[in-house]
């Protein structure tokens, strides 16, 4: 596939959007649209910036750490907001807190002075924390004697400052620790429900009232959760714990990048616009619903971890518009399958990142989040599309008043749009770029920047003219006063020229 221009001259294709019914199918939480920063970053790890390869799971480049006070920065993240912001990553089970153990001078160490900036951070932006907590048992021997000794310090040094920690989480995707730790440190899943329960003890003692979620296990394109027995641990960690998680979560990426050392399905362009990729998220996500419906009914179910590609991102793909298709279908879907939040990876650092960590220019994909962040509601409602290239999610309006429509065109030509079930468009917004592979985007026709440190949905002229979708676009388009029930019988077409 070359990297189209998507407003070159084609026949323009067909479509049928339909409301097929009145009443929300789920609430997804305000929250919805969240976003980590991984523990690497923060803290001044490894990372992906720089390198070509993995190694046990983490980057080969050596990070200073973020820091957390830039006017710019802060002025991204708070157009973006309100969020949960994990913490986590490969280094979660690595990293120590406060102090270095004697003899490993070099090991990554979170410091008092982070923690405390971080928790400034939180405060300024009304950010709630999910952090990821160390497990860190690398021998099998030691399965099922977590003590948490070094948590325990974190969370009293928190309670004493009133530190608000909002969802507990123990160990970085335990399924993948052969792929990280090396065989031996694979935990079987009755163990880690064993060390699962001591640790919602130890956080109960300091929280609560805090929410504790797990596994958080990785899920690969093709394969699921990986090699049976030795890492498909969910099914059996789940039964062993049965009504004891507030949050069952999961990690998924729709693609790798040429640094992971497993590639179940590459981040080629052609596939990153290919309807079929993005099945497997459904399917899993279907998985792990039956299994909670079973196994944790009490629990929600999170999407813990995501990005475009695994292992830092694709560079030239996780950071072009041609990332912002996966990204806006995906939240689409997790939304209609009943998943109350998504966290994104990351909000800042690698191909991956909402935001570039070394310009802190905001990426195409910082824009699809922050138009879905004015848009979309949380109520969801069942719509389809007619054709596998237009894709169609509908919330109730973020302004509270009636019902927006998001439609994504996967396709290289333009789409003419058949709405039943629906009164009249109102406002309409459309993601463009110039290429596939276009580090910027337009909305109706403008360059989103931040001016004197906003940016509002005024800035953006409404759209005129021919109510159709551009090849390969994302749009958001408003249907006001739409209460349920008020247009359950009225078809309107919207052809171009119109």
């Amino acid at each position: 596939m070359q990297a189209q221009r998507p407003g070159t001259p084609s026949a323009a294709i067909t479509a049928t959007i339909t409301r097929n019914g009145d009443r929300p199918l789920h609430h997804v939480d305000a929250r919805y649209l969240s976003w980590s920063i991984d523990i690497s970053v923060f803290a001044g790890g490894f990372w992906w910036e720089g390198t070509t390869r993995a190694r046990r799971g983490i980057g080969t480049s050596r990070l200073a750490p973020l820091s957390l006070k830039g006017k710019k920065f802060n002025r991204l993240v708070a157009a973006l907001g309100p969020a949960y912001l994990r913490i986590g990553g490969s280094e979660a089970d690595k990293i120590h807190y406060f102090d270095s153990p004697p003899g490993e001078s070099n090991s990554l160490v979170l410091s008092r002075e982070q923690w405390d900036a971080l928790h400034t951070f939180l405060q300024r932006h009304d950010l709630k924390l999910f952090f990821t907590f160390k497990y860190g048992l690398f021998r099998r021997q030691q399965h099922g004697r977590w003590g948490g000794g070094e948590v325990e310090q974190l969370l009293q040094y928190s309670r004493e400052r009133g530190y608000r920690i909002d969802v507990f989480e123990l160990g970085n995707e335990l399924n993948a620790y052969w792929a990280f730790h090396g065989l031996r440190a694979q935990p079987g899943a009755k163990n880690l429900a064993r060390d699962y329960r001591t640790f919602k003890v130890l956080v109960r003692r300091y929280y609560p009232e805090a929410r504790v979620c797990g596994p958080g296990s990785a899920f690969w394109p093709r394969l699921g959760e990986t090699i049976r027995p030795i890492s498909n641990i969910t099914p059996k960690f789940l039964r062993e714990l049965a009504g004891e998680l507030d949050i069952v979560d999961w990690h998924f990426y729709p693609f790798q990048s040429e640094r992971s050392p497993l590639r179940t399905l590459r981040a080629r362009r052609r596939r990153m616009v290919d309807p079929a990729s993005f099945e497997y998220f459904d399917r899993y996500s279907r998985q792990l619903a039956d299994l909670r419906n079973r196994l944790q009914p009490q629990a929600d179910i999170w999407t813990g971890e995501t990005g475009s590609a695994q292992c830092g991102g694709q560079p030239y793909r996780s950071d072009r518009w041609v990332s912002g298709f996966w990204w806006a279908d995906q939240l689409g879907q997790g939304a209609r399958l009943g998943q109350k939040v998504m966290v994104r990876q990351a909000l800042v650092g690698g191909d991956y990142g909402l935001i570039d960590r070394l310009s802190l220019k905001p990426r195409p994909d910082y824009w699809v989040s922050w138009m879905w962040r004015q848009m979309m509601g949380t109520a969801v409602y069942p719509v389809s599309s007619s054709l596998p290239h237009i894709r169609a999610y509908l919330h109730g309006a973020a302004s509270g008043d009636g019902l927006c429509l998001l439609l994504i065109n996967l396709a290289a030509q333009p789409a003419e749009l058949a709405l039943q079930g629906f009164g009249p468009v109102g406002r309409r917004y459309t993601l463009t770029a110039k290429y596939l592979t276009s580090r910027k985007l337009r909305i109706n026709g403008i360059k989103p920047k931040l001016r004197s440190g906003e940016l509002a949905l005024a800035d953006f002229p409404p759209a005129s003219g021919a109510a159709t979708l551009p090849a390969y676009s994302i749009s958001f388009w408003e249907i006001p006063g739409a209460a349920p029930g008020q247009y359950s019988t009225s078809s309107i077409s919207i052809p171009s020229g119109s």
